[in-house]
């Protein structure tokens, strides 16, 4: 398409006859000089981003295809990354030139909506960029070229929609056949068919697949654990968190019919602010704040476990910890699971999943804005693995 396209317009036009008369020192005479370094500058720029993401894409070209090569990145911090995935590859790179950065994005772009392809749509920009600066060096205008790209994308659709074939959700094989062509040039190529099964599934168990166009990875959380080999990986329906379950003596383990609250506050007693401190002179009066202490958290474990709740999820604090020994072994003698320090970021997909309704205030727990689950239970993966805590059997409408 783009060889057939005739030049609508040069860059180095004739001069026009009326203006051969005209004197050295007129506007005219200085007008097509003008235009013409003007016309230079812009080419200059556009040589100057093509480069550019030609550059790009000639650094991600030998990680395409079931020959590709792993790339190792190293970060300031010393860490080490290998792969060979396009977008992963991009997001490492420190990239300052903004045609450069525009390549990076299409990566992710293609990344959010296919999940695979990121390495390709990079390199074919790059083709279709260097064929462009061979059309510009021709003379042919920007313009024109754009135009042409158009047409081009457009029989390229109609093509791709001819030969493509339909897929029906509910073909669990035909979906992991394709789940499977996608992981041949990873890393885990070897594992490709058990990891197929298991991402198919996943998707499956947070969409409807009688009606379903588009599924959200933010409902399918991967959860990592330094340790062990691609063999261990498992699907499990339902929630898993890497913290362990704090407990100072005693303590249940394992709850069934778990009711389950989520605090965003401290189950400490309260702290003064930091520029303020309390002065304790003598044993009386440290006897009567440790008192207080033990009556405030007894308060607040009460609370908590009249509403019914035997399993607490408590998020992480900076500026002091999230548990005290005290409260810990108020909610052993509850009866109540804890599992403290989660992330905030970990705060929705957690109230999504389990149907909980987090907590700001004491106050404000009440027995509405629990979850449920069937089995809540901490296991032990082994020293170097160390614990999770998983929750099965939960609500099938969150």
């Amino acid at each position: 398409v783009l060889a057939s396209v005739q030049p609508r317009h040069s860059l180095h036009s004739q001069p026009l006859p009326h203006c051969t008369g005209r004197m050295a020192g007129s506007p005219a005479a200085h007008l097509a000089p003008r235009q013409k370094l003007n016309d230079e500058k812009g080419m200059d720029v556009r040589i100057t981003n093509i480069l550019a993401a030609r550059a790009v894409a000639d650094t991600v070209r030998t990680s395409l295809g079931p020959k590709g090569m792993d790339k190792m990145i190293q970060d300031p911090k010393g860490e080490v990354l290998i792969s060979n995935d396009g977008a992963t590859i991009l997001q490492q790179m420190k990239l300052t030139h903004p045609t450069a950065k525009m390549m990076v994005e299409l990566s992710k772009a293609q990344d959010v909506e296919a999940g695979d392809g990121t390495t390709s749509v990079v390199v074919i920009a790059g083709a279709l960029l260097q064929a462009a600066e061979r059309l510009l060096s021709k003379g042919i205008h920007p313009q024109t070229i754009t135009e042409a790209f158009l047409l081009a994308a457009e029989k390229a659709e109609e093509i791709l929609t001819s030969v493509a074939l339909p897929v029906e959700l509910t073909n669990r094989e035909q979906l992991i056949q394709s789940a499977q062509t996608s992981l041949n040039s990873k890393v885990v190529s070897q594992s490709s068919a058990e990891l197929a099964a298991i991402a198919v599934d996943a998707v499956l168990k947070v969409i409807d697949p009688a009606t379903a166009t588009n599924v959200d990875l933010n409902d399918v959380r991967l959860v990592k654990k330094l340790g062990g080999t691609t063999d261990d990986t498992e699907l499990v329906d339902g929630l898993v968190l890497t913290q362990k379950v704090s407990r100072v003596a005693g303590g249940p383990s394992r709850v069934q019919n778990a009711k389950i609250g989520l605090i965003q506050f401290c189950l400490s007693a309260p702290k003064t602010d930091m520029e303020s401190n309390i002065t304790v002179r003598d044993y009386a009066a440290m006897d009567r704040l440790l008192r207080e202490e033990r009556t405030i958290l007894a308060k607040m474990v009460k609370q908590i476990a009249k509403t019914g709740c035997n399993v607490l999820l408590v998020q992480k604090s900076i500026l002091r910890d999230a548990t005290t020994d005290l409260s810990l072994d108020f909610c052993a003698k509850a009866k109540i699971l804890v599992v403290r320090d989660i992330e905030r970021d970990d705060i929705e997909f957690i109230s999504r999943t389990l149907g909980v309704e987090s907590c700001a205030s004491i106050d404000s727990f009440t027995a509405e804005k629990l979850g449920k689950a069937s089995l809540v239970y901490e296991e032990n993966m082994g020293s170097d693995l160390g614990s999770i805590v998983r929750f099965t059997g939960l609500d099938e409408s969150t």
